[in-house]
């Protein structure tokens, strides 16, 4: 650290679709959903992050709930520009009489189009940050796990997260081969919308789906410590009545079925492009898992059944791509993989 050091703020940010998490110093300073609330009429921030996400799917026309990032990529510039300045604002940066300068690391989908990642840097740098660079979430994933990175070992990671699944083959600090899928939790809360709609005769919402993923998401209908069944309050399709009904792990276990098998398909793509020597590390290595989806009971035991590869969770899979992140940054000029 240099003599001016106090002027330079270093922020490692996980945008994701579903939460934002960023971290200084290797700690989490912000966990919030990536959702804003603006007035309709002054088009003024009303709240972010969990405020606005008790707003969602509750408000009258004077206010309005925006997710800026849909499938892993910005969506809606302005208002990621108001979120992510206002996720700066909770990091509580202490006031000098010079504003620090912000370095941030920021990562990204590993299948993101040149005019994505411009869009990102862009609201960044609006943002308030001086020194951007971004990496890519598999990579971020791998060290937040505890990957060397660097090694001439080949790593498998899927990443799978609330916009994108992410699955790649690292090795010497570079991505050898990816695919990049956007079904990931969203898509697998839309699945559970159409299911509890065709099956029960119910609408629910998209936080009421997230709720039952997290309560009783499976991915085989046989487990070892199953849930209790969950109780889903909706709308009655029919009489238009609010009703209650309860779920079990198995009915949603095969309202996830289809978009899981996509998942797998993608899995297997990706080890048919896999270089002879890193598919002979992947064969001993196994195959990682990070992201929110790593938590859907029994994935892990049905990626091993049909790759017949060991697969291993990550210890807290839902902060492995910001931990990663934040390591990255520490490493700012040593690690060739961030992108300038």
């Amino acid at each position: 650290m240099g003599l001016f050091s106090f002027l330079t703020k270093e922020v490692a940010i996980d945008l994701g679709t579903a939460n934002s998490i960023v971290m200084c110093n290797d700690k989490v300073v912000v966990d919030e959903p990536s959702i804003i609330a603006i007035d309709q009429t002054t088009k003024k921030v009303i709240a972010v992050g969990k405020r606005a996400m008790q707003m969602d799917g509750k408000t009258h026309d004077n206010i309005k709930t925006i997710r800026p990032l849909r499938d892993g990529v910005i969506a809606d510039f302005d208002m990621a520009n108001d979120m992510i300045r206002e996720l700066i604002k909770m990091v509580n940066i202490k006031k000098t009489l010079i504003p620090p300068s912000l370095k941030m690391v920021i990562c990204i989908p590993s299948g993101i189009t040149n005019v994505e990642e411009r869009a990102v840097r862009d609201t960044a740098e609006q943002a308030g940050a001086k020194e951007v660079r971004l990496i890519h979430e598999p990579m971020a994933a791998a060290i937040g796990i505890g990957i060397d990175v660097l090694e001439p070992v080949g790593n498998m990671i899927i990443d799978i997260g609330g916009g994108t699944s992410e699955i790649a083959v690292i090795a010497l600090g570079g991505i050898v081969c990816n695919k990049s899928i956007r079904i990931a939790g969203d898509e697998l809360n839309l699945d559970i919308i159409e299911y509890m709609r065709r099956q029960h005769n119910m609408y629910i919402g998209e936080r009421m789906a997230e709720r039952i993923k997290i309560a009783v998401g499976a991915a085989t209908t046989d487990l070892e410590n199953p849930p209790e069944n969950f109780a889903v309050q909706g709308r009655d399709i029919v009489s238009g009545i609010p009703q209650e009904l309860y779920v079990t792990y198995q009915e949603i276990a095969h309202a996830l079925d289809k978009s899981i098998s996509k998942i797998e398909s993608a899995v297997l793509e990706a080890l048919a492009m896999t270089p002879p020597e890193l598919a002979s590390d992947i064969y001993h290595t196994g195959i990682y898992l990070a992201g929110g989806g790593a938590l859907i009971r029994g994935l892990d035991v049905r990626l091993q059944s049909k790759t017949k590869l060991p697969v291993h969770v990550a210890d807290d899979p839902l902060k492995a791509v910001a931990k990663g992140t934040s390591k990255a940054l520490k490493h700012y000029d040593d690690y060739t993989f961030l992108i300038k």
